[in-house]
C-alpha cells in the first residue's frame, strides 16, 4: 500500500464523516448517501481509469468523484451551496457534471448513457472506456439489461463497477436479487470479474488485464466489488442491528491498517483528517451560490 493511496482512502473516509456530522448538527440540508466502507473501489480504479474515459457514477458516489478529481472543496460547496460549489449549487450531493464526470441519484440511468459514450469511444477515440458504478440493488431496473445487450452485441469498451455492500436501501441482498450477478453477466456473454474489496494493490493487480481487454476491444466486464456500507443509507436510515455493524466494522480496511500500517498510517490519517476538517472552514465560511439570471 503506497502513501498516495492511503491518502486518496483517508480523504474519502474524512469527507464522508464531516458530511454526516454537518448534517448531525444541522449545518447540512437535503439528503447524502456517503460511501463509508466503500473507499477502496474507486481508490483501485483510480490510476486504471485515463483522462480521456468517461465515468459514470450514482448516488453513492463521492468517492468516485473525489478520486477522479481531489477537489474536496468544490464537492463540499456544491453540497452545502455554497460559492465555489462545481456545478453552481444545483446538482448537490448526488447530480455532478465535471469533464466526463456525471453522476445521478436515478437507479440504471447511467447504463445507457454509458453504452452510449463507449459506443462513441469505440468509433472515435479507440483505447478508451466508459465506466458506470452500480449497486447490487440496481439489478432490479430494466435498463441495466437493455444496456447490457446493447454492449455485449456491439462488444463495447464498458465496464461495470457493480459495488456490492449487501444491502439495497435497507433491504439484504439475499431478499431482492435471484440468482447471481456473475449469471445475470454471463446471459449477455458479457465477461465478469469477482473482486473482493479490501486490499487496494490485490485489487489492482485483478483488474489491470481484463480492463486492458476491454480497452483492445473485447467487449463489456461486469466486476462485482465485494464491499461493505458502513454508513446509513442515507443519512439515518440503517435498520441493522448494533452486532451486524460491530462486525462490518471490524473488518474495515481502516482498523485493519490501524493496526498493521502503525505511525505511518496514523500520520496520513491525522494529516488528511486536518486536511478535511480546513476544508469545511473554509466552505462553511463562504456566501452561498448566487442565483443565476
Amino acid at each position: 500500500m503506497n502513501d498516495d493511496d492511503l491518502r486518496l482512502l483517508l480523504l474519502i473516509r474524512h469527507f464522508e464523516t464531516a458530511l454526516l456530522d454537518l448534517f448531525g448538527r444541522g449545518l447540512l440540508h437535503g439528503t447524502t448517501h456517503t460511501c463509508l466502507g466503500q473507499e477502496p473501489v474507486p481508490v483501485a480504479l483510480r490510476p486504471l481509469l485515463h483522462p480521456g474515459d468517461f465515468v459514470f457514477s450514482n448516488h453513492r458516489g463521492h468517492g468516485h468523484y473525489l478520486a477522479r478529481f481531489d477537489d474536496p472543496a468544490g464537492l463540499l460547496a456544491e453540497i452545502m451551496g455554497r460559492e465555489g460549489a462545481v456545478c453552481g449549487g444545483v446538482g448537490g450531493s448526488q447530480h455532478l457534471k465535471r469533464g466526463r464526470y456525471l453522476s445521478t441519484g436515478v437507479q440504471g440511468e447511467s447504463l445507457p448513457v454509458a453504452a452510449g459514450a463507449a459506443l462513441h469511444l469505440a468509433h472515435h477515440e479507440p483505447g478508451g472506456l466508459a465506466c458506470v458504478h452500480i449497486g447490487d440493488g440496481t439489478w432490479g431496473e430494466g435498463a441495466v439489461y437493455e444496456a447490457l445487450n446493447m454492449a455485449a452485441l456491439w462488444r463495447l469498451p464498458l465496464l461495470v463497477a457493480v459495488e456490492h455492500n449487501g444491502i439495497a436501501q435497507s433491504t439484504p441482498t439475499a431478499t431482492q436479487l435471484a440468482g447471481t450477478i456473475a449469471a445475470r453477466a454471463d446471459a449477455f456473454g458479457a465477461a465478469y470479474l469477482y473482486v473482493p474489496a479490501d486490499d487496494v494493490p490485490d485489487m489492482r493487480d485483478l483488474l489491470d488485464k481484463p480492463l486492458t481487454r476491454v480497452r483492445d476491444g473485447g467487449g463489456p466486464l461486469v466486476v462485482e466489488f465485494a464491499t461493505r456500507r458502513l454508513g446509513p443509507h442515507s443519512k439515518g436510515d440503517d435498520p441493522r442491528d448494533a452486532s451486524e455493524l460491530a462486525r462490518l466494522r471490524a473488518a474495515d480496511w481502516h482498523t485493519r491498517y490501524t493496526a498493521t500500517l502503525g505511525t505511518r498510517f496514523a500520520a496520513i490519517d491525522a494529516a488528511q483528517r486536518d486536511r478535511v476538517a480546513a476544508v469545511v472552514r473554509d466552505v462553511s465560511g463562504r456566501p452561498p451560490v448566487q442565483e443565476r439570471r
